[in-house]
């Protein structure tokens, strides 16, 4: 099978970098926030050019910690997307604020920035626009938004490390960014890892704290706070990653460019850029639609190729969060996309060969669907 993602030959070709940086740590006999934690938050400010990078133990909670440091709570609601990973309404679920959609847009699957203000009452607090699949949101308008109505931006930038709006990384353009380190996404540790950052002092200290019992100083808790921490291993082999995710990003954007050309099956439709800028989608990602779908799924396993649906089930239908009283229909566009999208391989050791194959099994499809 060619994989959807094959985390095997990117540890090969680093396995030697790697194997040295985790040795270190073993070494060093400091395993949380240590000197590894530190180095890592230093080098991911100056690579996305902003003033604080917090490490903490995953994205959700990254998006958790994001909301509490800008003091987002019970009674307070926060505008975001219904198509996305179910953490995203989750962490405003557990602040205690309500979740309150806005469809997308039908060929970036970003929010429609055009339909937020429709959302906005005086109980709206935040956004939290997310940079689906790699590609960044229509920030521009988002922001214009966020100051005429007082509100705070939190990015959802898990899927987009390196990707760029207007000559700023995704996840800076806001109040606050929030980033997975998953072991899928572009830059991918080895387990659970996440990251805030924002140019905000207070916001900074305050998300410090949260990630450590609300303490400043061990045993000294001044907040209700989390356990949630970026580890040294961690922290140490992401290090190593961090040097080639410019060099990543780039394989992964002529991927998609020999996709966008070759792949000629009738119905297709293929992922849109919906900017102009350069580094404006990363990929993360590889998404397609056909009405057809669970066919060529079928197919496509049967010629050795893995495909993933991104997402089955739009956040407004899921079961736990029923209590939004949301119903199908209420966000079309979103629903209509989860039963077509499908994403097929994308990751920077892609060969030619594989390349070439899995669009020429696509097209062959012409005819027999």
């Amino acid at each position: 099978m060619i994989p959807l993602i094959d985390l095997k030959r990117q540890y090969t070709m680093l396995s030697h970098e790697i194997m040295h940086a985790l040795d270190e740590v073993l070494q060093s006999g400091q395993y949380i926030l240590g000197p590894k934690v530190l180095e890592f938050e230093k080098e991911c400010s100056e690579y996305l050019n902003v003033k604080h990078c917090i490490g903490v133990g995953n994205g959700t909670d990254a998006l958790v910690i994001a909301l509490e440091s800008l003091g987002i709570g019970n009674g307070d609601e926060v505008i975001t997307t219904p198509f996305t990973f179910f953490a995203t309404a989750e962490a405003i679920v557990r602040v205690g604020a309500k979740p309150v959609f806005v469809d997308i847009d039908p060929l970036s699957y970003n929010i429609n920035a055009e339909e937020i203000e429709k959302k906005i009452t005086s109980k709206t607090k935040a956004i939290i626009p997310v940079h689906i699949f790699g590609q960044v949101c229509d920030m521009g308008r988002i922001v214009e938004i966020a100051k005429n109505y007082n509100l705070y931006i939190i990015e959802d930038a898990c899927q987009a490390f390196g990707a760029e709006y207007e000559g700023k990384k995704a996840g800076t353009i806001g109040d606050v960014g929030c980033f997975s380190f998953f072991p899928t996404k572009n830059l991918s540790g080895f387990g659970d890892g996440g990251l805030i950052v924002t140019n905000n002092d207070e916001v900074a200290e305050r998300a410090r704290m949260l990630r450590q019992h609300g303490s400043k100083k061990k045993y000294y808790n001044e907040i209700i706070g989390f356990n949630s921490r970026l580890d040294e291993i961690q922290a140490a082999m992401l290090l190593v990653k961090l040097k080639y995710i410019d060099h990543w990003n780039k394989k992964r954007t002529e991927i998609a460019q020999k996709y966008n050309q070759g792949l000629k099956l009738e119905g297709i439709t293929l992922p849109a850029k919906a900017n102009d800028y350069e580094r404006g989608h990363i990929y993360h990602l590889y998404v397609l639609q056909h009405e057809k779908r669970d066919l060529i799924i079928s197919y496509l396993s049967q010629k050795g190729i893995s495909t993933g649906i991104y997402y089955p089930v739009p956040l407004h239908l899921t079961k736990a969060l029923q209590f939004l009283g949301y119903k199908e229909g209420d966000f079309k566009v979103s629903e209509e996309v989860s039963k077509k999208a499908f994403a097929i391989p994308m990751f920077p050791e892609l060969t030619d060969q594989e390349i070439e194959y899995i669009i020429s099994s696509i097209n062959e499809l012409g005819g027999k669907l």
